[in-house]
């Protein structure tokens, strides 16, 4: 029976994912002429890993690639090659690669070889330089084989190979270990079927033969090492008896003496002798890919794999899912038996009963929600390669820490943060740090540090992005906003009003433009990401001294913490995390500006005034402002006080998106049903305040 092996590629190409995330990481640990050896192991297994599986599933473009890297890590684990900024430098690129080739396999198009060919080559131009510790004709054979003469030169390898019964059990295969090996060198591979017993006692899930393989140099090739062929058994290597021994070529002369030990009836008659092309069919060389097809768009594709990706989700997190089911499924049988004889005796235990009920289904939706909370370090994992390759592009020196990696959030939110993180990194590394010489002549470290920190704090996590350079310099910005008509000469800001002028739509103090940061444009749209999310970005300075950019985010945009509050016969929902207060109206602190604007005197500030019927055109339970409840809200970058009739209650929403079900609302983030059935919006202070500047106010009712 054969099997279908496309319903686990997609496993596969996540699982690879992940690999190259630990290639990267491992990569960037590794210092310049030396190694750990751990991360250098690490390294060596993930490519392996990544290899053995694109073979299995026929992406002979990823195999073949990802051979060559692994040879050139085989080196450095080994000792043979030194690891440099050069080799280091390279391998990045190649996991650069190798991410796009997934893409290709997870779309089902032609990669493009272009790219793919160029990095081979300069893969193959470190392999063949001269920094490996000897060239073939001089090296030595490692792990335990002696020195060898001319004479008595190393020829191959000779391995006895015996799987323990249960082998197969373990979800190993026999025909993939070959496939590598021929992948080596030139196989003849002789199979012992003693041990095989009648057809009908046979069980396939179990292994009953051995083999004796002599694994020979091909003249392409050179010689095999020993650890390249210990890497390949490593899976089974306790499941197995494995002898690895030097095959000599004064010995050659008597191979077919070490075969004939084996009774010729119990020898078989298929041994594998695996030719060159054999190999290929794992392994192929990228550089006989013609490059004569463009790749396909695929862009539908790219929608429905990002519709149907999963999330690894632990066991523990699991277990409460399964227990917290469990207590609403007894919740929900004793009340049952309660409603088939129920009588007035029972109205007591019957509150009790939906009292449970209720701190069952809010336990569930507890856990449901954990379920989609992942670490953000899913979101920082990309910054240690973002600064290595910028830092060296601005020939800065800098260090990333990152603190609170296992700080989790929901996935949605962390795969919409992730752009403003990355912009604001960025602003940091151009911007923020200063060239070494700088630094040196302040003072300072000549290594600038850039810090991620991510916490939770309430309801929210908060993500501090903070570096220890420059900082903002005041004077400039008040000076180009002044120029630009933001602000007049005779103002005077505060410095926090000062430092939050970046936020401005095309506001840069950047003498000239980069590539990096700096274009005028991305703060404002920083801003405005964070702000769709239902979160707010706050910046602190110090000149000289550097820089933090704090931004505090929910933990999930599925529930919100709301007030509802009611305007006409209309019920609305304002998110708590926009409230600053609410209050009473005292009619003396109104004023009107120009005629029309009205705005509220709170303390020493002026905050206009927004009357919800007008934004909505609804009919209000009253116009008179002393009869109304005012509040404030922040928003756009302001204070702004919301007239309502009346505050009803705070509770947790379920939102429901309004774009996805009808059509994007501005003012309006979503909608959600509440307890009595009736669909309550959900208000974006953000959209709302802008929408209320643009319409004329209603004609006041009777």
């Amino acid at each position: 029976m054969s099997i279908d092996l496309s319903q686990f590629k997609q496993t596969f190409l996540e699982e690879s994912d992940e690999g190259l995330d630990v290639l990267e990481s491992g990569l960037l640990a590794l210092d310049s002429g030396t190694a750990d050896d751990e991360v250098i192991h690490a390294v060596f297994r993930a490519a392996h890993s990544i290899k053995g599986g694109a073979g299995t599933f026929s992406l002979t473009e990823i195999a073949g690639f990802t051979h060559i890297m692994e040879t050139l890590l085989d080196e450095m684990r080994d000792g043979r090659r030194e690891i440099s900024n050069e080799a280091i430098n390279v391998l990045l690129t190649s996991v650069d690669v190798l991410r796009e080739l997934m893409d290709s396999a997870r779309d089902d198009v032609p990669p493009q070889m272009g790219r793919v060919n160029e990095v081979q080559a300069q893969l193959e131009g470190v392999l063949n330089s001269a920094s490996a510790s000897g060239s073939d004709d001089t090296l030595q054979i490692q792990n335990g084989a002696d020195n060898s003469t001319a004479d008595d030169e190393l020829a191959g390898w000779l391995i006895k190979f015996h799987p323990h019964e249960h082998m197969l059990r373990t979800g190993n295969d026999t025909v993939r270990i070959f496939k590598e090996l021929a992948s080596l060198g030139d196989l003849e591979n002789c199979a012992d079927l003693s041990a095989l017993p009648e057809f009908e006692h046979m069980d396939p899930e179990l292994s009953y033969l051995s083999w004796t393989i002599q694994l020979k140099n091909n003249k392409q090739q050179g010689a095999t090492d020993k650890a390249a062929i210990e890497e390949i058994f490593e899976w089974v290597e306790d499941d197995c008896e494995l002898s690895i021994e030097p095959l000599r070529l004064s010995s050659t002369s008597n191979e077919a003496a070490s075969q004939d030990d084996v009774p010729p009836a119990e020898q078989s008659t298929v041994a594998v002798q695996a030719n060159e092309q054999e190999a290929v069919d794992n392994v192929t060389p990228i550089a006989t890919k013609a490059d004569a097809k463009p790749a396909l768009k695929a862009s539908a594709k790219k929608k429905k794999a990002a519709e149907g990706g999963s999330i690894r989700v632990g066991t523990d997190k699991i277990d409460s899912l399964i227990n917290m089911v469990g207590e609403l499924v007894i919740t929900q049988s004793m009340l049952s038996q309660m409603g088939d004889d129920f009588s007035m005796k029972k109205i007591e235990a019957l509150r009790e009963g939906l009292a449970q009920l209720e701190r069952n289904t809010r336990e569930l939706q507890e856990s449901v929600m954990r379920i989609r909370m992942l670490p953000i370090s899913f979101s920082f994992q990309r910054f240690p390669r973002l600064v290595h390759d910028l830092s060296q592009k601005m020939n800065k020196k800098i260090e990333l820490k990152m603190v609170g990696e296992q700080t989790e959030l929901d996935k949605t939110v962390m795969e919409k943060i992730g752009d403003p993180l990355v912009h604001l990194v960025r602003n940091s590394l151009d911007h923020g740090i200063e060239d070494p010489q700088t630094r040196l002549a302040a003072g300072k470290n000549e290594v600038g540090t850039i810090t991620l920190n991510a916490y939770h704090q309430g309801g929210f996590i908060m993500i501090e992005i903070s570096d220890d350079g420059a900082g903002l310099p005041k004077d400039k910005l008040l000076q180009k906003a002044i120029e630009k008509g933001l602000v007049s000469e005779q103002e005077n800001l505060p410095d926090e009003k000062i430092y939050d002028l970046i936020f401005h739509p095309g506001f840069s103090t950047a003498d000239q433009v980069s590539d990096i940061s700096g274009r005028g444009v991305g703060m404002d749209v920083v801003r405005k990401n964070i702000k769709e999310l239902g979160g707010n970005v706050d910046v602190t300075t110090e000149e000289g001294r550097g820089t933090t950019f704090t931004i505090r985010l929910p933990l999930t945009l599925a529930i919100l913490d709301g007030q509802l509050v009611k305007v006409g016969n209309e019920t609305y929902i304002i998110p708590l995390v926009s409230i600053i207060e609410s209050l009473e109206i005292e009619t003396d602190n109104i004023n009107t500006i120009a005629g029309t604007a009205e705005v509220y005197k709170m303390r020493d500030e002026y905050i206009p005034l927004v009357r919800l019927y007008d934004v909505f055109d609804v009919v209000p339970g009253t116009t008179r402002l002393q009869d109304c409840l005012l509040v404030v809200v922040e928003g756009d970058g302001g204070k702004a006080g919301i007239l309502v009739d009346d505050l009803l209650s705070q509770q947790q929403v379920v939102i429901k998106s309004l774009e996805t079900n009808y059509k994007r609302i501005q003012g309006v983030s979503g909608a959600t049903i509440l307890g009595d059935g009736t669909v309550a919006l959900i208000l974006d202070m953000s959209g709302l305040l802008t929408l209320a500047k643009e319409i004329e106010p209603a004609q006041s009712y009777g």
